[in-house]
């Protein structure tokens, strides 16, 4: 988008990328409010956390989950700066689809763990891109007896990519992987073999939503 067509469609007061989000997501949610999780503090303002919010659908596709979306990693508001880029701040926004146990309901972790990775990310300028992956030092949730300690990073299987006014925008979908799925890949750290086990995993979970009961790894 040329710069004179972005000052002709927004002003300073749009929310240009974030509405772009909402956009793409409105396609699949018509009918649904989600739940949004927002700092109290604004990152800009000196608050600690890196994301301006946090967005959790609830979805019956394949087997009842939550589905996380973040706000942040790409430009939100109206930058004539930023308009008509290749790719819209970092270029992805995270998303991470959870599988619901009837007698929990705590998803606070899964936000805190977005807003962990956010860290990391506007710390170091480092990015994510598909078929990455990394370790969680740990439990991806602490206080759950669960073997998946990693996550891999692919291309969400329902929001793909959007163009937005500031460039491209890619939902990356982190899942989650057990101790001996990251100890392979560790050993052969090539982006064929996590797309082989990506592809592996969604033989039986082809949105590839995390369980973290799940136990046994892929063969």
């Amino acid at each position: 988008m040329h710069i004179t067509d972005y000052q002709k469609q927004f002003t300073e007061d749009d929310a240009v990328g974030w509405d772009a989000i909402d956009a793409g997501l409105l396609k699949i949610y018509p009918d649904q409010e989600p739940k949004h999780f927002a700092p109290i503090i604004h990152y800009a303002l000196g608050g600690e956390e890196p994301l301006d919010g946090i967005s959790v659908y609830e979805s019956d596709k394949q087997t009842p989950h939550f589905h996380f979306v973040t706000y942040g990693f790409s430009e939100l508001y109206y930058n004539e700066k930023s308009a008509g880029g290749d790719f819209s701040k970092f270029g992805f926004e995270l998303t991470f689809r959870l599988k619901k146990e009837s007698d929990d309901d705590n998803i606070n972790w899964a936000c805190n763990l977005l807003q962990n990775i956010a860290k990391y990310v506007f710390n170091s300028g480092k990015w994510f891109e598909e078929f990455h992956f990394i370790p969680a030092n740990g439990p991806i949730r602490s206080d759950f007896d669960t073997d998946i300690t990693a996550l891999a990073f692919v291309q969400d299987p329902e929001l793909g990519k959007i163009q937005t006014p500031h460039g491209e925008v890619t939902f990356l979908q982190m899942v989650g992987l057990t101790t001996e799925e990251y100890e392979l890949l560790k050993e052969n750290p090539k982006t064929y073999e996590t797309e082989k086990t990506i592809k592996k995993l969604k033989l039986n979970n082809e949105l590839l939503i995390t369980d973290l009961l799940r136990k046994l790894s892929i063969k």
